[in-house]
Parts: C-alpha cells; structure tokens; sequence
C-alpha cells in the first residue's frame, strides 16, 4: 500500500478537563499545573502503555498498537497536553514478526531515538526489540529481537547504572503459563543489537496485591535512588484489576525495596485500572504518563493516555497528587473528505491484512475481499457514544460498501449497501448473521449512519438525499458487548466486501463524539 497519510491534530480533542477547583495555597499552582494533578486525559481514544521522552525543544509519545496497524504511532507536543500524530514507527512488519506490537518505549540518546518493543516471533513467542531512529518521525531501522525466553519477554526499558553501564529492563513473561514474573536486568552493547553478560532478577510478583504478575517497569533516577514505577495486577477488559506500584534501589541491581504503601496509585471516581506509563520531567517538575479505562467509556473505548503530577516525598518515595478528580466527558469532531493524496493518520486496518487503497479526486477507493465482512479501514472512538456517517457511491455489479463497528478480523457489525439495498449484518467469530434489509433504490449516492450508544448499543439508518432524512433498518438496539477484543478497543470504520476484482468507493467519512 502506498503511504497515503497526513498528520491530525489531536489539540481540539484532548480538552483540559479544567473544572475543579485549586486545593492548593492562593498562587500557588497554574491553571494548567493544577489541571494536571488530577487524573487528565490528553491523548483521547485508544493508547495503552504509552511513552513518553523529551527530544530537542519538544515532547514525543507513542503507545502499544497491538493487532492494529501501522504499528506504534509517533505523537508531538509542545506542553505534554495537546498531541498530533506525526507517524508511525512500522507501516511495514519487520521480518522476524507478527503480531501483538505492545508497549513500545521511546529513548532518545546521543543524538539517535530507539524504540525498544515487544512484538510476537513468527513460530515462537513474545519478544523485546529495538529499532532505531536519527530523528524522532523516522524513518526507523529495526534491528530485530533483543531477548526472547520461552514464556515470553516483554516491557523493554533501557537504563543506565551508577557506573554508566547500559542495560536493558524487562519482564519474563511467566504469568501466560501461570509462572511468576521476574523483573530482569541485563547489560546491553552500545550499538543495541545484543544483550551482554548475565542477567540479574530485580524483583518479582510477591506481594498480595499483585497477584498473578507485575510488569511495565520505567524508571527515574532522583536523589541516592533508583525508582521503578511498575504496574500489576490484570491489565485488561471488563473485570481488570490493575494498579500502579514503586520500588526503589541505591544500585540498578538492587537490592531493590517495594514501597510498603503500595499501590500508590489505584482506581478513582472517573478511571480505573492506572498503569503503565513512562516519567517525564517538565520545567522542573514530575509527571507520569500512563493508561486507564474510563468508567464511562471502558473497554469500548479503550485505555486512554493521562497525564498526573507526582512528587518525591521527604522519607524517600513517590507520591502522586490526590485532587478532586474533574468532570472527564471527552467530545470531538473528526471528517475526512479524502481531498488529500495521503491517507489520514487517523486510520487502522488489521495486522493481518493490509488494505488495498487510493485516495484520489476527494474519493477513498478500497479494493474488496471475500471473506468475513471483507476489507477495511478503522477510526479510533473517543467516547461511548457517539454517531459515524459514511457516503457511499454505489456501483452496479459492485461490492457491498458499508460501514462497521470493528473488533477484530472476526467480529464486528455493520451495515452495507448493494444493488441498491442497504443491509444490516452482524459478524461473531467469524460467523455472519443477517439482522434486517431495506430497498434503497438507485441513487448516486447514499449516507450510512452508525448511531452508538453506552459502548455496545447499535443501530444503523440510511438517507439517499444527502443526509437530510434517515431511515431506520435492522434492530433499533444490536448488542455489541461482544466485540472488544481482550487487549484492545473498538474502531469505526469502512468496509468493502466482494472479488478482488471489486472497487468501493466513498466521498466522505465523519465521527462526531460524545452525544
């Protein structure tokens, strides 16, 4: 696929969340200091684990991408607060994997960014590797897998010891076959391609309120210590249990001592399961990076990058600000013409499948495949309701063209048109049901209407007069609860199912958030 792309400003979505009030003395805190005390949401939608360094002048991010793709996105910002996708660090899978791109961390030094990522071994398993960069937006040279254990290996995080020795920082995989999961450390050469000498266990899941793992160690060092900012406990979907836990050493080798207070960051009115993020030090002071699942949103919308203050207590330890937490309700607009010659940054397809794709005279052309619901493209969502439209061309002889709520490959829900029907379909692992038709007759054009309500309550209608009027057809209220996959959130999207001979096209895509 050509690399059809333009950058989209995430600033107008990432809104301040401005409205509690200061419990800080009179003058105190900024407005915009304050604000980030709180739990505050500033990169909206779907970025779990992210990361977070400061190159040059400026600030940039990425975050786990897992089974969506381009893999890894790279966000800019000026203030930690208003971000635009300035790419992505694989638009191409490096050839010794998969799948499951996770937990990328961006480490600029000497002049070079590296990625270390986890990513799965084609015919093995979970690995950590790196690839490298001479400017933050790529390109980037991967230079393959640093250490794949037979449970898996996972979390990559670079760091240097008191004697300046580079290592890299990561967890052995052994919750997936109900193992302990050892936090090691292993010196690494200079070029990053290889790990050197022995490895040694930091610490490891012993405490009660990290059952079965800890995981997604960053650390900084402050003072005589070394602080490792974990997290435990179950990452992922409805019934996650995650938090977020310190442990500091005099010595990158340890011994390492866990924070007696911990979880030192839990759930909270508005975000649950807090975990895995990177520090980052702005104009002398400490924040930290991490995901959470709204209460509102949840695993429908998916873990969402905050942003929260701490500060280094007087007895040696990491605290973080416990502000009234402010209103979170995040709204926003997103519309693609398809005016450009690039695809927008804003769109995701399978890691198994990449799409075949023209943008071009203000029209998306998407070749259709044959099987599940065929092909497509998908939108991050922002928020638990929200509506989407698309404007399709219909074709005689063409493919069905529709819209879909997507979870993954095998499961999602949409609704197409064809031959002048409009039709309403509902894919479960693999397996497709049909949930109502309607005859919209021949027309140049017709606008398709996803309407989305708490996460999972679907309905679809269609205009054939530009969107002046809409007519209902299948179930006023499809059940989507089943489509999250386990590690990741929903899109919205466009599909295009038929030959590979077959052509959709569509003039115009928009998403309006938080109704």
């Amino acid at each position: 696929m050509n690399s059809f792309r333009k950058s989209i400003c995430y600033g107008i979505l990432c809104f301040a969340f401005l409205t509690c009030k200061s419990s800080a003395p009179s003058g105190g805190i900024s407005r915009q200091a304050e604000a980030i005390q709180s739990p505050t949401v500033v990169i909206p939608g779907d970025y779990p684990d992210p990361s977070v360094a400061k190159i040059g002048n400026a600030y940039w991010a990425t975050a786990t991408s897992s089974n969506w793709f381009p893999a890894y996105p790279l966000l800019k910002s000026n203030d930690l607060i208003h971000w635009e996708t300035k790419g992505f660090v694989f638009e191409k899978k490096p050839d010794w994997a998969d799948y499951y791109f996770w937990a990328p961390e961006i480490a600029p030094e000497n002049g070079r960014v590296y990625i270390y990522y986890t990513a799965h071994k084609k015919d093995g398993n979970l690995c950590v590797g790196v690839a490298s960069a001479d400017k933050p937006e790529g390109p980037y040279r991967d230079h393959g897998p640093l250490v794949c254990q037979k449970d898996g290996s996972i979390d990559g995080f670079p760091m240097r010891d008191e004697n300046g020795r580079l290592y890299l920082i990561w967890k052995e995989d052994g919750n997936s076959v109900n193992q302990p999961t050892p936090i090691w450390a292993q010196p690494l050469n200079e070029e990053r391609t290889a790990l050197t000498g022995e490895k040694k266990e930091l610490f490891r899941n012993d405490a009660p309120w990290e059952a079965n793992l800890v995981e997604g160690v960053s650390m900084i060092r402050h003072g005589d210590y070394y602080y490792a900012i974990y997290a435990a406990a179950g990452c992922c979907g409805s019934a996650c249990t995650y938090g977020t836990g310190v442990a500091r050493a005099k010595s990158l080798l340890g011994p390492w001592e866990k924070y007696r207070q911990n979880p030192i960051l839990t759930a909270e009115p508005l975000w649950k399961c807090p975990g895995h993020g990177t520090p980052i030090e702005k104009d002398g002071r400490h924040y930290f990076l991490y995901h959470a699942y709204s209460e509102q949103g949840g695993i429908f919308v998916g873990r969402q990058a905050l942003l929260r203050e701490f500060r280094f207590t007087d007895d040696g330890w990491i605290a973080f600000e416990r502000n009234a937490t402010p209103a979170a309700s995040v709204a926003g607009q997103f519309r693609d013409d398809f005016n450009s010659s690039e695809l927008s940054t804003a769109w995701n397809w399978s890691v198994f499948r990449q799409p075949v794709i023209q943008v071009r005279k203000g029209q998306l052309q998407l070749t259709a495949q044959p099987d599940k619901f065929g092909d497509y493209i998908g939108h991050r969502t922002l928020s638990p309701n929200y509506t989407a439209q698309a404007v399709v061309v219909p074709q005689a002889n063409g493919p069905q063209t529709g819209l879909a709520i997507i979870g993954d490959d095998n499961n999602a829900i949409g609704v197409s048109a064809q031959d002048g029907q409009v039709r309403v379909w509902r894919l479960e692992k693999g397996k497709e049901q049909s949930l109502g038709t309607a005859q919209a007759g021949n027309t140049s054009a017709i606008t398709l209407l996803a309407k989305v309500e708490n996460g999972s309550r679907i309905s679809f209608s269609y205009s054939t007069d530009n969107g002046k009027s809409f007519t209902p057809v299948g179930d006023r209220s499809i059940d989507g609860t089943y489509l999250p996959p386990w590690d990741r959130a929903l899109r919205v999207g466009l599909t295009a199912k038929g030959t590979t001979s077959q052509t959709a096209q569509f003039d115009s895509f928009s998403l309006n958030s938080g109704l």
